[in-house]
């Protein structure tokens, strides 16, 4: 995979802080900030720190952050968007007192798909999304452990999409991710690697 510049993207809403340095790119939240549409809430909050840059058909892209969450609904991953209301956001999220993998897919109104991954606090997670044909795949990984679907979803073959580094912080100030890494490469060859 080839590596993205930190400095390639755009932010969808500006951080209180970023810091980018030797090890990566340090992401401080603004209070409150988060992505979800209507769904259980009945709120629309579009205020998350996603930095986009283009997201070609057949193509994947990884990021990857140190897991270092302590609040309600701190989150980091990555952000796949076609416009404000088709979205996706995947990585991992504290709910409940737990760090948990899952997905936000969104077409006008927002799901949420969610597991625990328990013994993954204090260590390097990677989420991948692949766009292939009508899908968008996202997997993820901790450390240098197997990688594990996460969710298939649809996604227009012939959409402009953006897509890249994500964190929120819903319920707390002072949030700061580490992310390690953001890169690009060929789409997944198959959803079963095993085909």
């Amino acid at each position: 995979m080839t590596d993205i510049d930190w400095t390639t993207g755009t932010w969808t809403n500006a951080p209180t802080r970023v810091e980018i340095t030797d090890d990566g790119m340090h992401v401080t939240a603004v209070e409150e900030s988060d992505a979800w549409r209507i769904t259980s809430y009945g709120f629309v909050h579009d205020t998350e720190h996603a930095l986009l840059t283009p997201f070609e058909q057949d193509t994947a892209m990884e990021v990857a952050f140190h897991l270092d969450f302590s609040a309600q609904f701190d989150q980091a991953g990555i952000f796949v968007k076609v416009d404000e209301t088709t979205w996706t956001k995947a990585g991992v999220e504290r709910s409940d007192g737990a760090d948990s993998l899952g997905a936000v897919v969104t077409r006008d109104v927002s799901d949420w798909s969610l597991a625990p991954v328990p013994g993954w606090h204090g260590r390097l997670v990677t989420v991948r999304a692949s766009r292939s044909g009508d899908a968008l795949t996202i997997r993820a990984r901790v450390d240098d452990e197997p990688s594990r679907l996460v969710r298939v979803a649809p996604l227009d073959p012939d959409a402009a999409v953006s897509a890249g580094p994500m964190c929120c912080a819903p319920s707390r100030a002072d949030l700061t991710v580490h992310f390690t890494a953001w890169r690009t490469g060929p789409a997944d060859a198959s959803l079963h690697p095993d085909d």
